[in-house]
């Protein structure tokens, strides 16, 4: 975890506090009194966000919803919201430093976790914790099967042919006779038809399928 990044926001007496502890000598910290740019070099540096503050006002909610990095917000009252986001926790004060720092690990594990979950593909990007494929907003969930069926689709550029499926989809043999690979291609072009509206975006060629570039 060498080098993540720390951005403070909305009190420096919690930066101080931050700096002068070792048990944050790892991370590179800095303060920041402008929430659009601390959101702006969060994302930039892959780093967390620790938000300070009383209350929670509705630009800064606006703000921090669309976000999925990791954050932490403290608070000085229980009867505090948070916001609808798996990368987001919060903090009651008083606290221990301590309870602070696990809670930094704990996020930033979590976030790598999910960062090497994720594929492009296309225009759209497939989270294989989630078992989802996903564009502009759009959540589609998926099988498992239809998972493995995309993620060889960009592990390979060149069409890929009824036989390669069966092997390292199914590990049937390549002399199987089964309708089995062209059932779930054609199911999976309906979902996603029907889901974003996408018209074959797997394509049948003689040298098996790919996607339409």
């Amino acid at each position: 975890m060498n080098n993540s990044n720390i951005s403070v926001f909305g009190n420096e007496i919690l930066l101080e506090i931050i700096k002068e502890s070792k048990l944050f000598s790892e991370f590179k910290i800095e303060f920041f009194n402008d929430l659009a740019f601390c959101i702006k070099q969060t994302k930039k540096n892959n780093g967390i966000l620790i938000y300070l503050n009383a209350i929670l006002n509705k630009n800064d909610y606006e703000k921090l919803k669309k976000n999925d990095f990791p954050i932490i917000m403290i608070f000085k009252t229980k009867n505090i919201n948070l916001l609808p986001n798996e990368m987001i926790e919060g903090l009651l004060m008083p606290f221990n430093i301590l309870q602070l720092k696990r809670k930094i690990v704990s996020l930033f594990a979590k976030y790598q976790f999910k960062k090497t979950s994720l594929i492009n593909l296309s225009d759209y990007v497939i989270d294989k914790n989630e078992r989802k494929i996903k564009k502009n907003n759009l959540d589609l969930q998926l099988s498992e099967k239809e998972i493995e069926f995309l993620i060889l689709f960009t592990e390979n550029r060149e069409p890929i042919n009824r036989n390669f499926f069966l092997k390292n989809v199914w590990n049937y043999s390549e002399k199987s006779e089964t309708h089995t690979v062209e059932t779930h291609i054609h199911r999976l072009r309906k979902k996603i038809e029907n889901f974003f509206n996408d018209k074959k975006i797997i394509l049948s060629t003689k040298q098996g399928y790919q996607l339409k570039s």
